[in-house]
């Protein structure tokens, strides 16, 4: 991948490293799992905030293994919705019901927050220890941004301020995606916190800043620019499904040796589909047998 990445992440800190900032671009990204999992645009805009702030947070991992998985449960039309992100934020993720359709929100707004309704919502780092870090919050808005905003302040006790926008095309394609997490750390001053705190209260929706054409580094300046915002590094995230015959393979296996015999007596090849990117794979009464052979 060449310099000119469509999305893409910048990681920064303000004020002599008191605040840390994230900011996402990932209008191609959140376009793809539109098109994979056929979503409507209520849960293509759900899907597209938590795959964007999986991007995010898996940027933040240390360990080039390390795993996160945002996972929602809820009582709303859409059921619950799951994202993997890595170290170096690849993601995947899908919608329990991608169909959901609901009438806009009163501001005229795509109703993400109706589409879930009350829930929890999960954070799991898998950091290769033996048991992964787990942090349940129960969601306070369904929005998802306000959710993670939530999250951290309760699971992680750092104050942040998560910003998640995507944008539909009268088409139903994605117009903009891409979103802000902004943190500040143990030792920031209260002059700094309370500057930052007046200076969020003023910002603009980010789906404005989005359709302004602001690209990361722009809604970062415009937010932090006084505070003398100190731009890292950038890094590209995309929707990536590392799924293969092999791993789908394991799922069979675990389903029992009676029911494998059971699909083989009935003579019909099976298809088996992956969640993430709706991959079919195909299995054959060959290779059940096989798996059968092997399984003993």
């Amino acid at each position: 991948m060449g310099i000119d990445m469509t999305d893409y992440i910048i990681r920064a800190t303000a004020a002599n490293n008191q605040i840390r900032a994230f900011a996402a671009t990932t209008r191609d990204l959140v376009e793809h799992a539109k098109n994979l999992h056929n979503t409507s645009p209520v849960a293509t805009a759900a899907l597209g905030r938590l795959l964007t702030a999986g991007g995010m947070m898996g940027s933040m991992m240390k360990g080039s293994n390390d795993l996160l998985t945002l996972q929602i449960k809820c009582d709303g039309p859409i059921k619950g919705l799951t994202v993997t992100a890595d170290a170096n934020a690849m993601v995947k993720g899908y919608v329990y019901d991608p169909a959901v359709m609901l009438p806009p929100s009163p501001l005229g707004k795509l109703d993400v927050g109706g589409a879930l309704g009350g829930g929890m919502l999960s954070v799991i780092k898998d950091m290769g220890l033996k048991e992964p870090y787990v942090g349940q919050t129960s969601l306070v808005s369904g929005e998802i941004a306000e959710d993670l905003t939530y999250y951290y302040a309760a699971s992680e006790q750092i104050p942040s301020s998560v910003a998640l926008g995507v944008l539909m095309n009268k088409d139903n394609t994605v117009k903009r995606a891409g979103g802000f997490i902004i943190q500040l750390m143990p030792f920031a001053e209260e002059e700094v916190i309370d500057k930052l705190e007046k200076k969020i209260s003023e910002v603009s929706a980010i789906t404005k800043l989005l359709d302004q054409d602001m690209t990361p580094e722009m809604i970062l300046e415009h937010i932090l620019g006084e505070f003398g915002l100190d731009i890292h590094d950038k890094m590209s995230t995309e929707f990536v499904c590392n799924c293969t015959k092999e791993r789908v393979e394991k799922a069979i296996v675990s389903i029992g040796r009676k029911e494998i015999l059971e699909m083989i007596n009935d003579k019909e090849p099976i298809e088996v589909n992956c969640h993430f990117c709706n991959t079919q794979y195909e299995f054959t009464i060959d290779d059940l047998e096989d798996i059968i052979k092997r399984s003993k």
